[in-house]
């Protein structure tokens, strides 16, 4: 009888317990898990949430250092992308899933460290004419005197052929930067460059002066700072057609800065950053948004490689 007492107590005492206990919250589905995650967009034109990167092809064999991307303004679907150091100096149209439209082999100049890639207006303050600019500004050493952009008429076919680039050289006043970023204000034709460092996810710098023959200036604006210090060294960027969104990558993560109604690259650095659905690749070094700014495109170094695009959620 004392046993039976005792096994009686004991499954009293286990009731009570379980009776006096809250309930369990129930368990996070995926889709909330990744909604939790990234913050909605408020204020500013594009998604409010992405969703999750979706794999949409692969990089082709004459990109094995895809360093940069950016979409076509006069190609719906298509776009622009190059090879870092160390290749011939070519410029490719691909699609989102790495097929090859069109080689370029351009002539002009002789590149050293081609990093970063965008396309907007010819000219600021000029309405006609869109311009492709690549960025041959990478300086790990620390040790390039000046470093410029290459540009050139954005073509109206996508076939393959032979043009010109023209040069415009600018220097940083207070000292060498390596850079790997290059984006561009399509209202005004304004440029910046974001430089790669391990402090931070970059100092930018407005380009002024850049005209054929001269040598322009990259003034100081601010920098860019992970929450919580996280995150540095970003490796390519992006501005959303309205000018109130920034994607950048790093070797890890996508970021956004998000403005709203930011006019300028002053206004736009001081708003918002926060992490943005990105993908694991080999070499992290490119992305773009897509042309009407409701999702971006994802590439890495190493043919092969996937592509990602993500799309509104």
């Amino acid at each position: 009888m004392p046993e039976v007492v005792r096994l009686a107590g004991v499954l009293l005492a286990g009731l009570l317990c379980a009776c006096s206990r809250s309930r369990p919250a129930p368990p996070a589905t995926p889709d909330a898990g990744a909604a939790s995650r990234f913050v909605p967009a408020e204020g500013v034109p594009g998604c409010i949430l992405y969703g999750e990167p979706q794999r949409t092809g692969a990089v082709p064999p004459e990109l094995p250092e895809l360093s940069g991307l950016a979409a076509s303004v006069l190609h719906p679907g298509a776009f622009w992308a190059h090879n870092d150091s160390d290749n011939g100096f070519r410029l490719y149209a691909i699609d989102e899933g790495g097929k090859l439209l069109a080689t370029l082999t351009l002539t002009g100049a002789s590149p050293r460290d081609i990093e970063d890639i965008t396309v907007g207006p010819c000219a600021p303050g000029q309405g006609g004419g869109s311009c492709i600019y690549l960025a041959d500004m990478g300086d790990n050493l620390l040790s390039r005197e000046q470093v410029r952009l290459l540009r050139l008429p954005e073509p109206r076919q996508l076939v393959d052929a032979t043009l010109p680039v023209e040069p415009l050289a600018f220097v940083y006043p207070d000292g060498h930067h390596n850079a790997e970023a290059l984006i561009m204000d399509a209202s005004t034709g304004r440029l910046a460059v974001i430089t790669k460092t391990p402090e931070s996810l970059g100092d930018v710098y407005a380009l002024e002066g850049l005209r054929p023959g001269e040598t322009g200036r990259a003034t100081r604006l601010g920098t860019l700072q992970a929450p919580s210090g996280v995150d540095r060294m970003t490796t390519a960027a992006s501005l959303h057609p309205s000018g109130e969104r920034l994607l950048l990558r790093t070797y890890t993560r996508v970021w956004e800065v998000r403005s709203p109604q930011a006019a300028d690259f002053e206004a736009l650095i001081g708003g918002q950053v926060v992490e943005v659905p990105g993908a694991s690749q080999a070499q992290a070094e490119a992305l773009t948004f897509l042309a009407d700014g409701n999702g971006y495109l994802l590439g890495s170094e190493f043919t092969g490689q996937p592509l990602y695009r993500t799309q509104c959620r």
